[in-house]
Order: C-alpha cells, then structure tokens, then sequence
C-alpha cells in the first residue's frame, strides 16, 4: 500500500481524522490529505518534539498554521487541543503520524485510529 493511501484510507477515510500526514523521521512528508500542508519549521518542529517534550508541553505545536496546546505526551505519542477540535501525533520506527480531528469527534475516536494505524507500521519495522 502507498503512503498516500495509509493517509487517504486508513485515517482521514475512518471518519475520524479530518486530516492527516506521515513525516519520515528523517524529514520530508511522505504523504499528506489534500490541502494540508506543514511548513518546513513545523515539520522540523514534529519531528524534534519527542526529544524535546518539555518544549513542546509548555509552548504547544503549531501544524498548518493553527496553534494547539499540548495536552498529554507518553513515549511515542503526543495529543493536543484547540477547542473542540485536536491533534494525535504518533511515532513508529521509521515515521510519524500528524492526525487532526474536527468536533464533534472526541479525542479518544481519533486516537484509536491513529494509534491503530501507528501499531500495525511499527509491526512491519515502519
């Protein structure tokens, strides 16, 4: 399956997720939903927030222009609000999961989705 397709189907195609990136960990966006774009700064940003947590608890992430605030961080996972709507951003070995969700959808709907999705990549060394 593409990259594309992971975003496309498996996360803005649950209903859950409004919209959707894989970074690599390396840099670069592997795949993204249509419209939804992350300026270098922010990709940069995503990609050092799990070895920069204090940072990211105390100032929030901005992704597409739209500021959040970190609301609770674990190892490989990092969840954000604004208002109704939220963030679940997930790392596997080789990627990053940027999943934003829109009102009515509660944080733990999108969160079981991205994280699905998160555990089946880590499962094939992704």
């Amino acid at each position: 399956m593409s990259w594309q397709a992971y975003v496309d189907t498996n996360l803005v195609g649950s209903g859950k997720i409004s919209k959707a990136a894989i970074l690599g960990k390396q840099g670069g966006v592997w795949a993204a939903s249509a419209g939804y774009t992350l300026s270098a700064e922010e990709q940069k940003a995503v990609i050092g927030a799990f070895s920069n947590v204090e940072s990211v608890q105390a100032s929030g992430l901005k992704l597409a222009g739209v500021k959040f605030f970190t609301v609770q961080i674990t190892d490989n996972s990092i969840y954000g609000k604004k208002g109704g709507d939220g963030y679940v951003i997930v790392q596997t070995t080789q990627a990053i999961l940027v999943a934003e969700y829109a009102a009515p959808v509660q944080a733990p709907e999108a969160v079981k989705v991205a994280e699905g999705l998160a555990d089946y990549l880590r499962s094939v060394n992704y």
